[in-house]
């Protein structure tokens, strides 16, 4: 296995360059995962600063559906049970000018042991109660979700 630091590295300085060059849009999803509180998952990555859904890339023969079952599998190793449930779809071009992602919804989930080298670490927290830096996004999507408000195109 690599250690934490060599494969922050890696992301940083080869893997994400490498994919904004070579794709002229991306496509991403995110999860929204709920425990029995109405506490939200969000994950620590260790490649980059801040909170947020558990998510990532969809790769090349992959629905988003499969895409969102599997980042949040590898990252916090919840388990859907369900068809993950669209939200939302969005896009992120302040980040990369191609660069969309969907929002899902994982209702029915069981948690099993998880040891990613991409995640920090991950927990579930209130809407009220967020940890110190969650990002903008992931706040945005929150309330929205908790107030119940139209999502907007933009991430």
């Amino acid at each position: 296995m690599l250690p934490r630091r060599l494969f922050r590295a890696l992301s940083l300085s080869v893997l994400q360059p490498y994919f904004r060059l070579t794709r002229s849009q991306t496509l991403g999803v995110r999860g929204v995962v709920r425990d029995a509180e109405g506490r939200f998952l969000l994950v620590r990555h260790t490649y980059a600063p801040g909170w947020l859904f558990p998510g990532g890339g969809v790769d090349r023969a992959e629905s988003f559906e499969q895409a969102v079952e599997r980042e949040i599998r590898e990252e916090t190793g919840v388990m859907a049970r369900a068809r993950p449930r669209l939200l939302s779809v969005h896009t992120n071009f302040e980040y990369f000018k191609g660069d969309h992602v969907a929002l899902y919804a994982i209702d029915e989930w069981e948690q099993q042991a998880s040891s990613s080298l991409e995640i920090a670490e991950f927990g579930f927290f209130s809407s009220d109660d967020l940890p110190e830096g969650t990002t903008g996004g992931t706040r945005r999507r929150i309330a929205e979700i908790t107030d119940d408000l139209p999502p907007p195109s933009q991430w």
